[in-house]
């Protein structure tokens, strides 16, 4: 039988990351999976099977992980902020290294968008005293989200730290890098919108102020880090998502961090947009249909982009030079083996919608590689 070809295939092509060599460009995007189903939100070894199924990606970023106690917005999903968490997590990524993958550590703070039910009746914290206006997934059912409060300044210095905490955890969890969440309607996004960001005080108003927080956060990884091992997360076309809405000035927000970013020298920038969102009419046209053009021009180190590609898409987006590497998410939950068929040209197996977010085993690690129903 004859081998592949794969030397037209852009993104089976291997990539320098920093000071990482990566086989190829396809990166397993974050995905919630909530499988730590235990009070202390440890790993467990579901997901050291789970993640060393996926080891051929190119690199495997993992779930988003809390920093503290107050950044919990989904049950059932681990932490990065405590010794035991730290040691489960070393299990994770020496299962990875066993079968020869890259793991980075993605962090993150839900921020407002939460609910007394998964805080221990503490009010979510936020920028400013706001409801999300979203749904929440509480006690088996979705609830509504709770009116936030404030975080102080003193508060969001402490946040700073559970970051540059999580990153000294990463690394004693043997990561070989980490990624900073600032998506959708997450925490970090709201301090960048003046629609959820109400201060008046160093982090509210201004474009500068809004975006200190991402950039102290960014800082505060990178000191445990180094260059070259940190990255960021966005998703810089979103509007109308309950109380997110964008105004005149979120585009500018990010073009703002966007280009800050480069005085970092980060693994990577990550940029998500879903396909199918309109923004004509909306303060963020200018990106309808170019979101990735628009940041690839503004950002000089590795852009990783993602939202609903194939194979076929993901080469066209490297081939263009808009994208250096693609993510993939929905695809390697039921595709372990996401790689090898997209090197063999086969079909991909669907995924049962049931089981992408809570549960055990089934739909978790049950889904078997190509080879083995051939």
């Amino acid at each position: 039988m004859n081998e592949p070809d794969i030397s037209a295939e852009p993104v089976l092509q291997p990539y320098q990351l920093g000071v990482l060599q990566l086989p190829n460009r396809v990166v397993m995007s974050p995905m919630t999976r909530g499988r730590a189903t235990n009070p202390s939100l440890i790993p467990t070894e579901l997901d050291a099977e789970y993640y060393a199924q996926r080891a051929s990606a190119g690199l495997i970023i993992t779930g988003g992980t809390w920093v503290n106690r107050d950044a919990i917005g989904y049950p059932n999903v681990p932490g990065l902020f405590t010794d035991e968490q730290t040691q489960a997590w070393a299990a994770v990524t020496d299962a990875v290294h066993e079968d020869r993958g890259r793991i980075f550590a993605q962090v993150g703070h839900l921020g407002a968008l939460s609910h007394r039910g998964l805080l221990g009746g503490r009010r979510p914290v936020g920028p400013s005293e706001v409801n999300m206006r979203a749904k929440v997934y509480v006690d088996n059912g979705f609830q509504d989200a709770t009116t936030a409060r404030a975080l102080t300044v003193e508060e969001i210095r402490r946040t700073v730290g559970d970051y540059g905490r999580a990153a000294r955890n990463a690394k004693r969890a043997g990561f070989d890098g980490i990624e900073v969440h600032a998506q959708a309607n997450h925490l970090l996004p709201q301090f960048l919108n003046e629609s959820i960001n109400q201060r008046q005080d160093a982090y509210g108003g201004s474009i500068e102020n809004r975006s200190r927080l991402v950039l102290e956060i960014i800082a505060a990884v990178r000191a445990v880090w180094g260059p070259g091992r940190v990255g960021l997360k966005i998703t810089p076309g979103v509007t109308g998502i309950g109380a997110m809405t964008a105004t005149d000035t979120t585009l500018a927000t990010y073009e703002y961090l966007v280009e800050k970013l480069n005085d970092y020298t980060l693994s990577h920038l990550t940029v998500m947009h879903m396909p199918g969102i309109d923004l004509r009419g909306t303060p963020l046209e200018a990106l309808h249909g170019r979101v990735f053009q628009h940041f690839r021009n503004r950002f000089h180190g590795t852009l990783i982009v993602g939202g609903g590609f194939d194979f076929e898409g993901a080469n066209d987006v490297i081939a263009t030079g808009t994208a250096d590497l693609v993510a993939f998410g929905r695809p390697f939950i039921a595709n372990p083996d996401l790689v090898e068929r997209f090197t063999q040209h086969l079909s991909l197996a669907g995924s049962d919608p049931a089981t992408h977010y809570q549960g055990g085993r089934r739909g978790y690690t049950d889904y078997p590689p190509a080879a083995s129903v051939a």
